[in-house]
């Protein structure tokens, strides 16, 4: 017997309604998880008891969009990857008004099939191929799959065995008009040269704000190499070197980010992957609006 569906209040005035005579035209999201307590002590993960809620808090907070997230760990169990699970996701989808157009797939970076060989790196290239179908059944336009950390890129071998598999997963692309985009610690004109050999009509860069702060990148030499092929961007920050923290105490120039951005008139998707610090809600909202802020003073016209 199905599970009765979340009740939803009356949709707020969004994002990008009418705000302080300014229009905001960009969809805002927030990264799935943000609005629940961190399971298990992480950062980052799917939120298996509260995924649901989610949606109501995120269409009450004010947002457009939640990112999903996906991990190896119980990859088939996950409601994405079940019939039953997205027919569920889709209503859910309907009555909240919350849509999720991109999906951060941690498990390509937990177990990177570019990184296997023989029977694993096929299982793994399975396991893409039907989180690539089972996103198209929701409305995902854009799969990440992240070249950081344990998925970063480390010789030329590794470079050459993503591509082939990659280019495999054209025809799925193809079919369902989804994107594959790439968060990346290669320095820009060497991040520019390798997206330049991957069709632009199936590939692009999720450009994480935070991340290239760490490594101590210039947002705007970053964009001039490689704006054109960014269809996402990840709003967070970090100390140089360091960690995530909040909003505005880390490194990122986020004036030098959106101004860079607005030049390029980049019309995608903004998704909040902000520090956790304590009230989730609460914390989003605070985010919310440094983020429509920032939107506000860089792209918005009066009207």
């Amino acid at each position: 017997m199905s599970l009765p569906l979340p009740r939803f209040k009356k949709a707020p005035l969004h994002i990008n309604s009418i705000l302080e005579g300014f229009r905001i035209l960009h969809p805002i999201g927030i990264m799935q998880g943000r609005l629940s307590p961190p399971v298990d002590g992480k950062i980052q993960s799917f939120p298996w008891l509260t995924w649901e809620k989610e949606f109501d808090l995120a269409q009450g907070a004010g947002f457009d969009l939640i990112e999903w997230t996906l991990d190896q760990d119980r990859l088939y169990e996950c409601p994405l990857l079940t019939s039953g699970g997205r027919d569920r996701i889709n209503r859910i989808i309907k009555q909240s008004g919350v849509k999720v157009q991109s999906l951060t797939g941690d498990c390509f970076m937990q177990a990177p099939f570019f990184k296997a060989v023989g029977p694993r790196r096929s299982q793994l290239l399975d396991d893409l191929k039907n989180i690539l179908e089972s996103s198209a059944g929701i409305g995902i336009r854009f799969v990440l799959i992240p070249l950081v950390d344990d998925g970063r890129l480390e010789n030329s071998e590794q470079e050459e065995a993503l591509l082939e598999g990659l280019y495999g997963m054209i025809p799925i692309l193809e079919k369902t008009g989804l994107n594959i985009s790439f968060e990346s610690d290669y320095e820009p004109l060497r991040l520019k040269e390798f997206i330049g050999r991957l069709d632009h009509n199936y590939f692009g860069i999720t450009y994480d704000i935070g991340n290239s702060a760490s490594l101590g990148y210039e947002p705007k030499k970053e964009i001039e190499a490689y704006g054109e092929r960014i269809v996402n961007v990840h709003v967070k920050d970090r100390i140089l070197g360091g960690t995530t923290v909040p909003l505005g105490k880390g490194d990122a120039d986020f004036d030098a980010v959106f101004a860079a951005l607005a030049k390029l008139d980049y019309s995608g998707p903004f998704v909040l992957q902000a520090a956790r610090e304590g009230d989730e809600c609460a914390n989003a909202r605070k985010n919310l609006r440094f983020l429509k802020d920032r939107l506000i003073r860089h792209f918005a016209g009066k009207v």
